[in-house]
């Protein structure tokens, strides 16, 4: 397999990619999410996705969400030293597969790696709908079309990356709260929507040629 590895600690970082290597993989690395976002997309072939949360320029539950959105469909393991339940629980609302706290035993990684690729041996997935001209960056909390840019807040950000994450699917309102907050917050329907509310007014305002549709009684999709 081609194994994605991003991770910003050179010592780890070299250690997984020689033991993915010694056990017969070929490997990309990435040292940030902005590189994650180039190296590791849906045209690079990779795999399995092996992403540490703690990146110098982003969170890895950002860079994945963001990468999801763009239409990679490779199972990810999120390495963390946060390994409480509530980071546990984040990272699978992220649209992670796997969660594997530091530090960590190199030879349970390759197994894990190597059952996830097994997971997807089977045909690849069809191209998702897509986001129009809609760029969607996590280093910067950000979205863009072109030249213009626009700022989410963090919360913002996940809301819209939650959604878009799954192209042309409806998205359910717990999903994306579960995606957007942390395990446990009180978040009522009020909130979300003035959540909702706040991010369609800043894709009309970048000019995307994609929205937020609500799904009576449902959740969201993007279109």
């Amino acid at each position: 397999m081609l194994v994605g590895v991003c991770e910003d600690d050179p010592g780890i970082r070299s250690v997984v990619a020689q033991a993915l290597s010694f056990a017969g993989h070929d490997v990309v690395t990435a040292h940030r999410g902005s590189e994650a976002l180039t190296r590791l997309g849906r045209d690079s072939g990779v795999s399995v996705i092996v992403m540490d949360i703690g990146l110098p320029d982003s969170d890895g539950r950002d860079v994945v969400q963001a990468l999801r959105s763009a239409g990679q469909p490779a199972p990810v393991i999120f390495l963390t030293a946060l390994t409480d339940v509530h980071h546990r629980i984040s990272s699978f609302h992220a649209g992670g597969d796997d969660h594997l706290g530091k530090p960590f035993d190199v030879r349970e990684l390759i197994v894990r790696v190597e059952a996830l690729g097994r997971r997807m041996s089977s045909p690849p997935l069809p191209a998702p709908a897509g986001l129009g001209n809609l760029s969607i960056d996590p280093t910067a909390h950000a979205i863009s079309t072109g030249d213009d840019e626009v700022l989410l807040s963090p919360t913002e950000f996940r809301v819209l990356a939650a959604i878009a994450s799954r192209p042309g699917e409806v998205v359910r309102r717990a999903s994306v709260v579960a995606a957007a907050w942390s395990d446990g917050a009180l978040v009522t329907d009020n909130t979300l929507d003035s959540f909702i509310r706040r991010v369609r007014r800043k894709l009309d305002e970048v000019g995307a040629t994609v929205g937020i549709e609500t799904v009576r009684g449902v959740g969201y999709r993007i279109r």
